[in-house]
C-alpha cells in the first residue's frame, strides 16, 4: 500500500501493478481498488475534487506537462452541452511503453481514476483512446470494464451515489499523430486524425464541440492516491514544481531496460546505475534522448541532471512522456537520426506545408548523409529545413523530425562531416 507519509512514497501508479492478477477486479479490490471511491463520490465536491488536484501539482504524464488541476478548472460549467473525459492511450512517442503497463496488469486503477476524474467534471460518457496496436491491453481494459460494470462501479447510479458514468474503449488506426489531442478527439469522431487551430480549446471546444478535457494513462491512475491522500501529499513528493513520481520508460544501451516508478528530481546517473544496472559500453553515455525521440538530445555533460520539467528545460530539453533512450559510445548518430527521420516523414498527417515538405527533405538529405553522398552544402539545406520547421505548424510534429536533426548538428558535428563526400578517403 501506498505510504501515508510522502517522504517513504517511492511509487505511485506501479504500487501494485507486480502483484498476481491484479487485473482482475477480486484480486484489485482485495488490495485497495475502489475503496475510497465511495468517499469521494458521496463526500467530496467537484470543487473540492478540483482544488485538491491544483494542490498536489500533478502535471500532465503524457508529454506536455500542463498542470492537470488546472486543465480541470478551465472546463465550464452549465453550458447545456455534455462534458466528455478522454483518455489518451495512444502512446505512440517512439521508446515510450509505460502506459500499456498500467492497462494490462492494473486496469481497475485507470478506470477508478477515470470515475474520479469524471465525477469532479460532470461527465457521463468516458472514452479510453487506445493504440490500434495495443490489443492485449484492448481486450484487458475490456475485460476490466465489464467486470466494473458488473459491481456497479460504472454505469447508472455507481454504488448508489447518483452519479452515473459510462466508459467506453475506441481503437485507433495507429497514428502517430493521433497522440496530440485534438487529432485525437477527430479521430474518435471518425475523422482522418488532423490536429485542429487552438483556441478553441478542448476544454471549451472539443469532443463533439462540447467541453472535453484529454487526460494520458498515467495521469488519470495517479488521481485515486491524491484524493486519497490529500493534494498536499502528493505536493510533498519530488520536488518543486515537478511534483509526484514518474514512470520513466528507459531504453537502449542499458542493462536492465525496462519501466522505473521513481520519485521525480532521481538524477539521471541514479536512475541509469541503480535501477538500470548501468550501461553496456563505458561509464557514461553518449546520447540521451530524455523524453522520447521528440524531444533534444543530451550528452555525457548531462549525466548527473536531476528528472524535473525545469532542469529538463534549463538543458536545452524536455522531460516529454518520459521516454529515456540511452546510447553508448557504440552508436552511430548518424544512423539514428536517419531512422528518426524516417519515422517522422512516415508519420506526418501532411496537413502543414513545412512538415509535410520538410521531413521528407530530412529523410532524403538523412540518407545522403548516411552513405557518405552528401556534401557541405548539404548540411546547410539539413540545417536551415529542421530549423524553418519548428514552430510553424498546427501541432509539434515538425519540431519532433526537428529535433534529432539539430541535436546531431550541434552535439556531434565533426561525426556528420566525416560522413561528407568531400572527406571521403
Amino acid at each position: 500500500m501506498i505510504p501515508s507519509d510522502p517522504k517513504q512514497v517511492t511509487q505511485i501508479c506501479f504500487d501494485r501493478i507486480r502483484i498476481p492478477d491484479q487485473h482482475r477486479l477480486e484480486v484489485a479490490r482485495k488490495n485497495g481498488a475502489y475503496k475510497f471511491l465511495p468517499t469521494v463520490l458521496n463526500e467530496f465536491t467537484a470543487e473540492q475534487i478540483v482544488d485538491e488536484m491544483k494542490k498536489s501539482g500533478l502535471r500532465g504524464r503524457g508529454g506536455a506537462g500542463f498542470p492537470t488541476g488546472l486543465k480541470w478548472s478551465f472546463v465550464p460549467r452549465n453550458t447545456g452541452k455534455p462534458t466528455y473525459l478522454l483518455c489518451n492511450a495512444d502512446e505512440g512517442e517512439p521508446g515510450t511503453f509505460k502506459d500499456r503497463d498500467i492497462m494490462r496488469f492494473d486496469p481497475h486503477l485507470l478506470i477508478e481514476g477515470m470515475i474520479m476524474a469524471g465525477f469532479a467534471l460532470g461527465v457521463r460518457d468516458a472514452y479510453i483512446y487506445i493504440r490500434g496496436e495495443f490489443l492485449h491491453e484492448a481486450n484487458v481494459m475490456n475485460e476490466a470494464i465489464a467486470e466494473a460494470y458488473a459491481a456497479n462501479l460504472l454505469g447508472d447510479n455507481i454504488l448508489g451515489s447518483g452519479y452515473s458514468m459510462h466508459l467506453t474503449v475506441h481503437r485507433g488506426a495507429g497514428a502517430y499523430i493521433c497522440g496530440e489531442e485534438t487529432a485525437l478527439i477527430e479521430s474518435l469522431e471518425g475523422k482522418p486524425g488532423r490536429p485542429r487551430f487552438k483556441p478553441p480549446f478542448p476544454a471549451v471546444e472539443g469532443f463533439y464541440r462540447c467541453p472535453t478535457v484529454v487526460n494520458n494513462v498515467e495521469t488519470l491512475a495517479t488521481v485515486p492516491a491524491i484524493l486519497e491522500h490529500g493534494g498536499d501529499w502528493h505536493a510533498a513528493i519530488g520536488v518543486q514544481n515537478s511534483a509526484g513520481c514518474k514512470i520513466f520508460s528507459v531504453s537502449g544501451h542499458v542493462n536492465k531496460p525496462g519501466n522505473y516508478e521513481v520519485p521525480m528530481g532521481t538524477s539521471l546517473k541514479t536512475l541509469i546505475e541503480d535501477y538500470c544496472g548501468g550501461l553496456q559500453h563505458g561509464s557514461v553515455p553518449k546520447v540521451v534522448i530524455p523524453g522520447g525521440s521528440s524531444t533534444p538530445w543530451l550528452t555525457a555533460e548531462h549525466y548527473d541532471i536531476p528528472l524535473t520539467y525545469d532542469d529538463m528545460i534549463k538543458a536545452g530539453s524536455m522531460l516529454g512522456s518520459g521516454a529515456i533512450i540511452v546510447m553508448d559510445e557504440t552508436t552511430d548518430v548518424v544512423a539514428v537520426s536517419r531512422r528518426l527521420a524516417h519515422f517522422y516523414a512516415h508519420e506526418s498527417c501532411g496537413q502543414c506545408t513545412p512538415c509535410r515538405e520538410g521531413t521528407g527533405w530530412l529523410e532524403r538529405l538523412m540518407l545522403r548523409v548516411e552513405a557518405g553522398e552528401a556534401g557541405e552544402q548539404d548540411l546547410q539545406v539539413l540545417s536551415d529545413a529542421a530549423e524553418h520547421m519548428a514552430g510553424r505548424t498546427i501541432c509539434a510534429l515538425a519540431d519532433g523530425a526537428a529535433a534529432p536533426i539539430l541535436s546531431m548538428l550541434k552535439h556531434f558535428p565533426d561525426e556528420v562531416r566525416a560522413r561528407l563526400v568531400e572527406k571521403a578517403a
